[in-house]
C-alpha cells in the first residue's frame, strides 16, 4: 500500500486559507494550486523515502509548453534513486515573455519551498531543449539556485552570467543532437569563467536523456554539495561513485571511444579533487592520450568540428538571404544539401555519420525557428513563410503540415498551379484525410475545380464534387 504523507497546513500567504494537504509519495501529483488568487498550478514528485523530519534537495523541471506532469515523468526514476524532490509549473510557456515566465517560476518556488522542508542551498533547475535553455536563465533572476541540469540545450545567454554568481552547470546531450557542438563550447566558456561544470554525453539524437544519465547528473550535484559542506560527506557514497565512474571510463575505452573516455577522466579530476588524490586519474589520462586510436580520433574529431561549424555558417547565411529575397530558385540547392547530408550519414566513418545527423537536425531546427519568428511578426510576411514551408517539404518530406500550409497560401494568392502541384505531392506521400483537405482554409474556390477533385479521386477514391466530362 502506498504510504500517505500529511503535510503541514499552508499559510494564507500562499493558499488563501489554512488547509491540510495530503500528498502521496512515489507518484506524480498534478495540478496543485500555487496561489488561490492566481490560476496557476504545478506538478510535484516526492520520493518514497521522503520524510518531513529532514530537509531535501529539489529540482524544478521546465517545459515551455507547460506540461509539468510529462516533464516530471522523464525525471522521476532518477529523482527516486538519488533522493530528490521534483516540481514543474503547468503555466510556463514559450509564448510568454521571459519576465512573465520568471514571475510564474518565482511564485512556484515560494510555494514549494514554504510547503516542504527543502534543504538550504539545495535548489536546482532543469529542462529539455527550450526548457533547458530557460532553466539556465533562472539563477540570474532568482537567488538561491545552486545548479542547473540542461538537457539537449546550451546556455541561453552568456551575457547575463557573472563569475560573482556562479552556479554548477551540468549539460547532458546526445552525440547526434544538433546542440552537441554548442554544448562543447559552453563547457569551455564556463570553465574560463570559473563555473563548475560537467558534460555528460550519450548515444542518440535530440531527445530526453535516459534515467541513467539523469541519475548521474543528480549524484554529481550531491557530490558537489558534499564538497562545499552543504551536506554531510559520505565516504561510502563517494567511493561507490568513483568506482562507477572508473567502470564508465573502461567501458568507453573498450568500445573504441578513447576521446570520450579521456573527456570523462578530465571531468573526474574536477569532481573528485575535494575527496581523493588524483594520481591514478592523471596516469590513466596519460596512457589513453598516448594511444594511436586516441590521436587519430582526436585529429578526425577536430577536423570534423571545423567542417561542421563552416557548414552551419553556410546554412545560416543562405537561409537569411533566401528568406529576404523569396528565393524559390534556391530550393534545388537545399535539396542538394540534404543529399550531401545523407552521404555523411552513410559514410563508414562513425564520426562522419554522427556529424551528418547533427547537421540535419540543426537545419530542421533552424528552419522551424525562422517559421516561429516570422509567424509572430506583425504584419505576417506570407511569401517568406511560404518559402519556408516549401523548404520544409525538402528537408522534412513526410511532414504533411508543410504541404497543407503551401496549398492554403497559394490558393489564397490564386496560384492554383502551385497549389495543385503540392496537393499531388502530398497525396503521393500517403496523406488520407479528405475531410481536412475539403475544410482547408482559403481553398473554397480551389476545391470545387475539376483538377482538385480529379486528384482527390485518383488518390483517395472519394472526391466530394462530381467531375462532369463534356
Amino acid at each position: 500500500m502506498k504510504r500517505i504523507l500529511l503535510l503541514l497546513a499552508l499559510s494564507a500567504t500562499f493558499i488563501g486559507s489554512a488547509q491540510n494537504i495530503t500528498l502521496k509519495k512515489g507518484v506524480i501529483i498534478d495540478s496543485l494550486i500555487v496561489n488561490d488568487t492566481i490560476p496557476e498550478t504545478f506538478s510535484l514528485y516526492l520520493p518514497k523515502k521522503f520524510e518531513v523530519s529532514k530537509t531535501w534537495p529539489v529540482v524544478f523541471v521546465f517545459d515551455m509548453n507547460g506540461r509539468g506532469k510529462q516533464s516530471l515523468a522523464m525525471f522521476s526514476a532518477a529523482a527516486e534513486e538519488q533522493g530528490f524532490v521534483l516540481a514543474a509549473s503547468n503555466n510556463i510557456s514559450d509564448t510568454l515573455s521571459i519576465a512573465k515566465n520568471i514571475l510564474i517560476t518565482s511564485r512556484m518556488f515560494n510555494t514549494v519551498t514554504t510547503m516542504l522542508p527543502i534543504r538550504k542551498r539545495g535548489i536546482y533547475t532543469s529542462g529539455f531543449s527550450a526548457g533547458g535553455r530557460f532553466s539556465t536563465l533562472i539563477p540570474t533572476f532568482i537567488q538561491g539556485v545552486e545548479g542547473v541540469v540542461a538537457c539537449g540545450a546550451a546556455v541561453a545567454n552568456f551575457e547575463v552570467l557573472t563569475s560573482r554568481n556562479p552556479f554548477h552547470f551540468i549539460g547532458i546531450v546526445a552525440d547526434e543532437d544538433f546542440s552537441y557542438s554548442d554544448m562543447l563550447i559552453v563547457e569551455k566558456v564556463l570553465s574560463r569563467m570559473k563555473f563548475p561544470n560537467q558534460l555528460l554525453v550519450f548515444d542518440g539524437g535530440h531527445e530526453w536523456p535516459k534515467t541513467e544519465d539523469l541519475s548521474s547528473a543528480l549524484r554529481l550535484l550531491t557530490m558537489a554539495a558534499m564538497a562545499k559542506g552543504n551536506v554531510t560527506k559520505d565516504e561510502a557514497y563517494v567511493d561507490a561513485n568513483y568506482t562507477a565512474d572508473l567502470v564508465k571510463v573502461n567501458r568507453l575505452y573498450t568500445a573504441n571511444k578513447p576521446v570520450l573516455a579521456d573527456n570523462w577522466l578530465e571531468e573526474m579530476s574536477e569532481i573528485y579533487q575535494p575527496f581523493i588524490p588524483l594520481d591514478s586519474i592523471k596516469a590513466s589520462r596519460k596512457a589513453i592520450r598516448r594511444s594511436r586510436l586516441f590521436k587519430n580520433q582526436n585529429r578526425t574529431q577536430n577536423a570534423l568540428s571545423l567542417k561542421e561549424s563552416l557548414i552551419k555558417d553556410e546554412y545560416n547565411y543562405y537561409l537569411e538571404e533566401d528568406i529576404l529575397t523569396y528565393n524559390y530558385n534556391n530550393l534545388g540547392w537545399w535539396k542538394y544539401q540534404m543529399e550531401e547530408l545523407q552521404k555523411f550519414q552513410k559514410n563508414p566513418e562513425v564520426l562522419q555519420q554522427k556529424m551528418g545527423k547533427r547537421l540535419e537536425g540543426y537545419l530542421k531546427a533552424l528552419v522551424s525557428d525562422n517559421v516561429d519568428m516570422l509567424s509572430a511578426e506583425e504584419p505576417i510576411d506570407g511569401e517568406a513563410l511560404n518559402f519556408l514551408w516549401m523548404l520544409k517539404t525538402v528537408i522534412e518530406p513526410d511532414n504533411y503540415e508543410s504541404y497543407l500550409k503551401i496549398i492554403s497560401y497559394t490558393a489564397k494568392t490564386d496560384d492554383y498551379g502551385t497549389a495543385l502541384f503540392y496537393l499531388e505531392e502530398l497525396l503521393k506521400k500517403g496523406y488520407k484525410n479528405g475531410s481536412e483537405l475539403y475544410g482547408l482554409e482559403n481553398t473554397a474556390l480551389l476545391r470545387i475545380t475539376p483538377e482538385f477533385n480529379e486528384l482527390v479521386e485518383k488518390y483517395l477514391k472519394g472526391a466530394r464534387y462530381t467531375i462532369i466530362e463534356e
